[in-house]
């Protein structure tokens, strides 16, 4: 639960210091999620929050940024991938009600885990006894259609605010492109970020990825973003 950078927490998972709310672009219906999360990482709001979103639509991002924005203010952090559950034991979740925020990535990744599912129950009844900490989760659907098998954690999940993360219009995943190109020094022209669009799956996860592929391979090879250049590149 350190905070260096790269952030290690209390299991082997880093938080990328280029995932801020700053580096966040919202898309039009998500600015009182934004808000809210912000005011969690604060340790303002309601005790917990629940958002929920398709993979890849940004989730994983946000959460990243509410560790960060709360380690900025000096506060306790614990960021759990649920996604690797597998991996991990429920002791993890033993005392981190003491903590000012916790963030719990893909929590419908142990529906159907009866072992996980009260282990998360016990851990929301916690949460809610405290005065300073906040509870975020993220999941692909809502806490009823989430598959969980334990009515009462369902429950518990709509004690708090719940979110649906709205998706982006091309326009604003244009704009989320351009946003993070200029904080790594590069130009991304309208007709450069369209091809991107056309080109390459849609989702904002795997486009960013090509972002950074083509950020590194624009300094190896000292040349610009240019349509020829990226077709050379991803071998289009």
């Amino acid at each position: 639960m350190s905070q260096s950078s790269p952030r290690q927490l209390s299991l082997p998972v880093y938080l990328p210091d280029d995932e801020t709310f700053d580096s966040y672009y919202p898309a039009s219906g998500n600015d009182e999620l934004i808000q809210k999360l912000q005011a969690c990482a604060e340790g303002q709001s309601t005790s917990s929050l629940y958002l929920y979103g398709p993979q890849k639509s940004g989730r994983t991002h946000l959460m990243h940024a509410a560790c960060a924005h709360a380690n900025d203010l000096d506060r306790r952090t614990l960021y759990i991938p649920l996604g690797i559950h597998a991996s991990i034991s429920t002791a993890l979740l033993e005392g981190v009600e003491s903590l000012n925020l916790i963030c719990i990535d893909d929590i419908d990744a142990i529906a159907g885990h009866p072992v996980w599912e009260e282990a998360i129950f016990h851990l929301y009844n916690r949460v809610k006894e405290q005065t300073d900490c906040r509870l975020i989760v993220s999941a692909s659907a809502s806490p009823t259609e989430a598959n969980f098998a334990l009515p009462d954690l369902v429950s518990r999940m709509q004690w708090g605010l719940i979110y649906h993360l709205q998706p982006m219009a091309d326009d604003e995943k244009l704009a989320a492109l351009q946003r993070r190109a200029a904080m790594r020094g590069l130009q991304l022209s309208d007709e450069v970020g369209r091809f991107l669009l056309t080109r390459m799956a849609r989702d904002l996860r795997t486009l960013f990825d090509v972002l950074d592929k083509l950020d590194k391979a624009s300094m190896v090879h000292q040349r610009k973003l240019t349509i020829p250049f990226i077709k050379e590149m991803l071998r289009l």
